[in-house]
């Protein structure tokens, strides 16, 4: 199978992990790394092997299919739209956007142009989740009751090297953490129909306690504590927090309710991990994870599934309307906060299909 062209564009922190994890998989081909800062592009380059290039030049490259948007969530859009004029198909990693009239107006302009988008996260795809699916799928829950999803913890400035963007707009807790989150959620459950939430930001300044900037202060300027419920068109309800401002608690990163049993999924966040059922009147038994993907950091099989998607023209699963879906649904809560009301969904999304369906001798193929 022809292997498709990939320009990355942005080489901060994460696109280490993208650009190991796409080693794994044949049908990628790497055609540049570019950033605005040349010298970080150039690092990337020496360090995994691969072309260092510009934006310009990987936008007119007609052997790039893909543009792998890395950059600030701030600049997800920008350079969507910029891929989508040169004529090549989009993937950001998340969010889409930083605001739903933003995602919509990419979401349109590759609809006009013909074109293919699509966001992490993509570890909704990682062997447990898939197996979480699978439990799911198979009736053993009964009827969707609803479940919980926590994500808390002090602060991505006790660790990151530049914790700026996380408080700043188009930062926070629930659009950095959310889309793994409510991606999954929706993975097993289906779309969202309303939103309740509130939402607090109690620190206007942050004090980075990570290298190289110790000791600097940064300014907070999106909400740090958001918590709300969504109800799911299926009639499941699912209580949500998402926080930089707790110091530590006890409860699982997602759990899944129904009639007849209870799910304990993997942490979202990775693509591993255990998955335990609960059937009623019975105690939690560890269930197997059988599917592939559920030993590592896969973080570019959504990429490498687009382009898998491109070559077999069927629909990809981290697809475009499914991270638009998880963006209106974030910024829902914030709008539920602000006006004190439940707020409706407009879009809606099909789950997208179980990986196995893809799969070659147990390995993404087709």
């Amino acid at each position: 199978m022809e292997k498709v062209g990939i320009g990355i564009i942005g080489c901060g922190n994460i696109s280490g992990a993208y650009l190991k994890a796409m080693a794994g998989f044949d049908i990628l081909d790497i055609r540049g790394v570019a950033d605005l800062n040349q010298a970080a592009a150039e690092a990337k380059a020496a360090e995994f092997s691969v072309p260092v290039s510009t934006i310009d030049t990987l936008m007119a490259d007609p052997k790039v299919e893909i543009i792998l948007n890395l950059t600030i969530p701030r600049a997800h859009v920008e350079v969507g739209l910029k891929a989508l004029a040169a004529g090549k198909h989009a993937y950001s990693e998340k969010p889409l956007g930083i605001n739903f009239a933003e995602g919509k107006k990419l979401a349109e302009a590759a609809e006009n142009a013909g074109l293919r988008i699509g966001a992490a996260p993509d570890t909704f795809l990682g062997g447990g989740h898939q197996t979480a699916r699978k439990v799911v799928d198979s009736g053993a829950l009964g009827l969707a009751v609803g479940g919980t999803a926590s994500f808390m913890r002090p602060g991505h400035e006790s660790w990151h090297p530049n914790p700026d963007f996380y408080y700043d707009i188009g930062g926070g807790p629930m659009l950095d953490m959310g889309p793994y989150y409510i991606t999954d959620l929706v993975n097993l459950f289906g779309p969202v129909r309303k939103v309740a939430g509130f939402a607090t930001m109690l620190r206007k300044e942050r004090t980075i306690t990570s290298e190289p900037r110790r000791g600097e202060t940064i300014s907070v300027k999106v909400p740090t504590h958001i918590a709300g419920v969504l109800s799911f068109e299926n009639g499941a309800v699912v209580q949500v927090t998402m926080s930089f401002d707790v110091a530590g608690h006890k409860h699982l990163p997602i759990e899944v309710y129904g009639t007849e049993g209870t799910l304990l999924v993997p942490d979202p966040n990775f693509f591993k991990g255990p998955v335990s059922l609960l059937k009623k009147g019975g105690d939690f038994e560890d269930y197997p994870v059988d599917q592939p993907y559920a030993d590592g950091n896969y973080r570019s099989i959504g990429l490498a599934d687009m382009a898998y998607a491109i070559r077999n023209n069927r629909p990809h699963r981290a697809n475009g309307e499914l991270a638009l879906h998880v963006l209106e649904v974030m910024e829902a809560f914030e709008r539920a906060a602000e006006t004190g009301r439940t707020v409706e969904i407009s879009t809606s999304v099909r789950r997208p299909a179980p990986l196995s369906e893809s799969l070659v001798n147990g390995v993404l193929g087709k």
